[in-house]
């Protein structure tokens, strides 16, 4: 009782101090008269004689209407949120919204489906999250989630987890979490407890819904984030089943830093007049960020990547390195250890308990190295992180915006160093193109805070760390087969890469390297006598025979040596053509400048087309402007424009640099995925496709195309299980029912189980198993989402005394009474009634 006592007076303290603070977002009835606005009226509440409904009235837009009246403008007190999230916004140390947060949240507020586009570190998850909260409230009577976001990966969706919980601290929204790797046991429990907010992967989440049948009719708030790669991950049929459950009058919102042309095509399918705001016409990377590029051999890239960790990075900093496999982050992890260098690692692969203790080591500074595959290259925000290492240089620019947007978020600095090869050259010549970059070869005249320069490694930097690393692999057997290990994963890493654009092959063979000077970032403490030894060992891999091997000997008079004379006296003006080409081709990749050829108008104009509103998508004047200036005479060209068809569209060059696949490639790639099926007309032709053959890799023979393929089948989860095959062995959620006695009759048909207020231990006596049959018969009525006072003082009874349990409670209430026992046995009175109770036995 008296632990009852002291709730209830925590709560009415509570709600005072809650009522206190709303009444500085109270509601005024009229405003002053003023010369301006002497005859207008704000909307007032209506009196409690005016009402005729017990229905609530929505008061929302008159406290968002007034809240703008009072607060100034450009901050969240504009925005007109209620106290509860702005309380949140400031308790994170929000003061002023980002560009995008500005932007989108009063769209969002307004009930409009939004595809924002923003660089990363941008506040996108605020965009989201402060308007979801806003539409929400607070927790409701109604089974149901009412907000779903979905993330790519598991490190994402733990990230918008915590980052929802501190936001939304004040708001008292329940939220779900499901993911892969965790037990399934704790996300049905998590379900049944009526979330608000349901927070997962695509995978995990759709295997959950199969299972527990959910209808999913009460979401009204759905956000895709990082929406262009959870639909390029080959997640394309768990999210049409998880869609197709969402009622239709739902709001969907789509965030990413770059939007391929998949996504406008989804936006024009699923989405009610999207909105599309777009913020990252003039700047994709943060203009705190330092690029630099090394061009060396791939052999070499482990001692530049430990020469990088000792001496050019600061002791203090953290960094995260991107590699291609899990292969090369096992090897280099083994290395680092070797060498004295403490880090974490993660993976896909890797163990879910695995991966949180290692993101946790690095988020905490325990670890100043992380090493991560792609896995870690979306959304995941680590606080005061200083630079990103590309080891493998990635194949996509895309895939490089949101590498190193890891860094220089929200204001910060910081450094990207990307490690190219040879073979890797074309793809840096895809990234300039798709920034609008020159590619700026290293200059002697470049100094050590020179940006986005692409320069070469001195060897005696090189030899140094190669030392090294051949005692270390002496040593130590397990790293020498890490490393052969390694080296096979990236031989099939090389065939499931996608190929550079032609263009940037061209460019790439074109390009004199070897003229190219060593990185400032590395050169400064060298002599001029090493700058005169590099030159020189450059010069003799450079050098070339003007002669063959038949003309070694001039006075030679072979057959071979006068064929060769005379093929060269008569090929001797082709080759001076050659080599004059070949020249003005390298005096013309000396200065490259990128332009792009994509018209801006028409792109806009399909836009437009697709989003009923654009916002932001316009290029300053200012720039368009120095385009006029610096474009080129425009020649006339010869071909119709009104009847010329292209193979290739418009904006081919740009959709080749958002898409992560290999869906946008060449012609002869799209050309052979357009068949062209025709039906016959007759009973012998229409039939005539039933007799066609097709090669099944399964069976390794040739099997009859009848049709049913697609009917039948199977969605896999991301682990790879089958959860919609009519012939499951196993149903995990039917077991967790009978594990802690949940029955049916508790729960509600619209979402498939979905209890409120409900202990999972189940309970035993009257009413427990043996009578659910009849109860079932008989209560076929629709169950009352509303409960009586009864069962609330029931429930709140039931909570009280788990808590006791959970508390010790048993056990100090039988430590007191043992006590009380042994001082009343200590007593003379306890001593004295003993005796004589002994005496009169006696007798």
């Amino acid at each position: 009782m008296a632990q009852r006592k002291k709730k209830l007076l925590r709560r009415k303290k509570r709600d005072h101090e809650l009522q206190s603070d709303d009444e500085e977002f109270e509601v005024a009835t009229r405003v002053k008269d003023d010369q301006d606005t002497s005859s207008r009226r704000l909307p007032r509440f209506p009196a409690s004689s005016e009402c005729v409904s017990d229905a609530e009235l929505d008061t929302r837009e008159l406290v968002r209407a007034q809240n703008k009246k009072k607060k100034k403008s450009g901050g969240f007190q504009s925005m007109g949120l209620s106290y509860p999230v702005y309380k949140g916004i400031m308790k994170k140390g929000y003061k002023v919204p980002t560009p995008i947060q500005r932007k989108t949240v009063p769209v969002i507020l307004d009930g409009k489906d939004v595809v924002a586009m923003a660089r990363t570190g941008s506040g996108k998850t605020a965009a989201f999250l402060i308007p979801m909260f806003e539409k929400l409230k607070a927790p409701q009577a109604q089974t149901g989630a009412r907000a779903l976001v979905l993330t790519p990966t598991r490190e994402l969706a733990l990230q918008t987890m915590k980052f929802t919980k501190e936001l939304g601290k004040f708001t008292r929204l329940k939220t779900a979490l499901v993911l892969g790797g965790d037990s399934m046991d704790d996300q049905f429990a998590a379900l049944h407890e009526n979330p608000d907010i349901i927070i997962g992967t695509p995978g995990r989440l759709m295997h959950v819904i199969q299972e527990m049948n959910l209808k999913m009719q009460a979401v009204e708030y759905v956000v895709f984030d990082e929406a262009d790669r959870l639909f390029e991950m080959g997640f394309a049929e768990q999210l049409q089943e998880i869609i197709r459950r969402l009622p239709d009058s739902r709001q969907t919102l789509l965030f990413s830093a770059t939007l391929p042309k998949m996504i406008v095509e989804f936006a024009r399918a699923g989405l009610t007049e999207p909105v599309l705001i777009r913020l990252d016409v003039d700047s994709k990377l943060s203009d705190q960020l330092k690029l630099s590029f090394f061009h060396l051999r791939l052999d070499d890239k482990p001692a530049l990547l430990l020469h990088l960790l000792r001496n050019v990075v600061k002791p203090q900093e953290q960094t995260v390195v991107f590699v291609a496999t899990k292969h090369h982050v096992e090897y280099l992890k083994e290395l680092l250890m070797v060498e004295c260098i403490e880090c974490a690692y993660i993976y896909s692969a890797l163990d879910q308990t695995a991966r949180k203790i290692n993101i946790g080591r690095f988020v905490h500074r325990k670890a100043m190295v992380l090493l991560v595959t792609d896995v870690a290259a979306r959304g995941i925000d680590i606080p005061l992180l200083d630079n990103v290492i590309n080891f493998n240089f990635p194949s996509k620019a895309k895939l490089f915006l949101h590498r190193v947007g890891r860094v220089a978020r929200a204001g910060r600095g910081g450094s990207a160093y990307s490690l190219v090869c040879p073979d890797e050259v074309p793809y840096l010549y895809d990234l300039h193109l798709f920034l609008g970059r020159p590619v700026q070869l290293a200059l002697l005249e470049h100094t050590a805070d020179a940006d986005g320069v692409f320069g070469r490694v001195p060897q005696s930097i090189l030899d140094d760390e190669e030392s090294q690393l051949l005692t270390a692999h002496e040593n130590s057997l397990d790293l020498q087969n890490l490393r052969r290990i390694s080296e096979n994963a990236y031989k099939q890493y090389l065939k499931s890469r996608p190929n550079p654009s032609s263009e940037s092959i061209k460019r790439a063979k074109n390009t004199d390297l070897s003229s190219m000077a060593v990185h400032p970032l590395l050169g400064s403490g060298l002599e001029p006598m090493e700058l005169d030894r590099l030159l020189m060992v450059d010069t003799i891999k450079g050098y070339k025979a003007k002669s063959t091997i038949f003309e070694i000997n001039s006075n030679n008079k072979s057959s071979a040596s006068e064929v060769m004379r005379a093929k060269r006296s008569r090929d001797d003006r082709l080759l001076d053509k050659f080599s004059k080409a070949r020249a003005e081709r390298i005096v013309q990749s000396a200065v490259p400048a990128v332009i792009r050829t994509e018209p801006q108008h028409e792109d806009d104009e399909e836009l437009q087309t697709v989003f009923s509103e654009v916002v932001g998508g316009k290029r300053r004047k200012q720039d368009v402007e120095a385009d006029g200036l610096n474009s080129k005479k425009t020649r006339k060209s010869v071909k119709d424009e009104e009847f010329y068809i292209p193979y290739r569209p418009k904006d081919f060059d740009s959709e080749r640099g958002l898409s992560l696949g290999g869906d946008s490639g060449s012609f002869e790639h799209q050309a052979s995925s357009a068949v062209l099926d025709l039906m016959g007309d007759e009973s012998n032709t229409i039939n005539q496709h039933k007799s066609l053959m097709k090669w099944d890799r399964k069976r390794k023979r040739f099997v009859r195309d009848t049709g049913k393929d697609d009917k039948n089948k199977k969605i896999k989860t991301e682990s790879g299980q089958v959860v919609n095959s009519k012939k499951r062995k196993k149903n995990f959620y039917e077991e967790w029912k009978k594990k802690y006695k949940i029955d049916d009759r508790d729960s509600d048909g619209e979402t498939g189980g979905a209890i409120r207020g409900r202990s999972f231990g189940g309970r035993r006596g009257r009413g427990g198993a043996q009578s659910q049959p009849a109860q079932e018969r008989n209560d076929s009525r629709v169950r009352s989402e509303l409960k009586n006072r009864e069962q609330i003082l029931k429930q709140r009874k039931r909570k009280v005394k788990q808590q006791f349990l959970q508390s010790g409670g048993m056990k100090k209430l039988r430590a007191k009474g043992k006590q009380r026992l042994h001082e009343v046995m200590k007593s003379g009175f306890g001593r004295g009634g003993f005796k004589k109770g002994k005496m009169r036995k006696k007798l």
